[in-house]
């Protein structure tokens, strides 16, 4: 099937990506794509560019591990550019900026949408010291046991008075079922789509 990224159009075959933070709607920043960075950016799901100063691939976040986790490519009306919706694992910019334009980007839900890219990095590179790798490796069913048992802790703690032990039963139970998401290969987007779904009907 032929791209609907016209590559041609420049001489060197490369197209401007604008990438854009699915949830808070900031531009990131900005970088370059090639056809063979396109197609690894849509195969790996982490943006991918290629350096005009390195002259190679360039995967976002390949030393920081502040990837960018691709949930949506567009393409322009002339076919080319890019505006790539993704989800940041930390600061974007080499500098320690949230983004490369010096703007802070926070929002509702800013730190699980991290979470999440933290969460499927763990599961895409697999590190022997890292719970989360260790949970992925018990598989689903032992995940989801995991989320019914920080379930059950938390209604033991909403019975008492203990502010601080609820919340932290809440987060347990919440980090919990980010996993089990990232285990069958969905978002908290599509959850909450959901829930969107059923507000419009009321």
């Amino acid at each position: 099937m032929d791209s609907p990224v016209n590559f041609d159009k420049s001489p060197d075959g490369l197209v401007p990506a604008v990438v854009q933070d699915a949830v808070t709607g900031k531009v990131l920043m900005l970088g370059y794509m090639n056809q063979e960075a396109y197609e690894k950016t849509q195969a790996e799901g982490i943006v991918t560019f290629f350096s005009r100063s390195k002259q190679r691939l360039w995967t976002k976040g390949e030393t920081s591990s502040n990837f960018l986790h691709v949930h949506d490519i567009l393409v322009d009306c002339d076919g080319d550019t890019l505006l790539i919706k993704a989800a940041p694992a930390g600061p974007t910019c080499h500098t320690g900026a949230d983004t490369c334009f010096q703007e802070i980007n926070q929002g509702k839900g800013q730190f699980l949408n991290y979470l999440q890219g933290v969460i499927r990095d763990r599961k895409q590179n697999p590190s022997d010291a890292s719970y989360t790798t260790k949970l992925f490796a018990r598989g689903v069913n032992k995940i989801a046991q995991k989320v019914g048992e920080e379930a059950v802790e938390l209604v033991i703690e909403a019975k008492d008075d203990n502010d601080d032990l609820f919340k932290g039963e809440a987060a347990d139970l919440l980090f919990h079922f980010l996993v089990l998401l990232e285990q069958k290969n969905l978002d908290l987007d599509d959850i909450i789509a959901v829930l969107q779904k059923r507000h419009a009907k009321q």
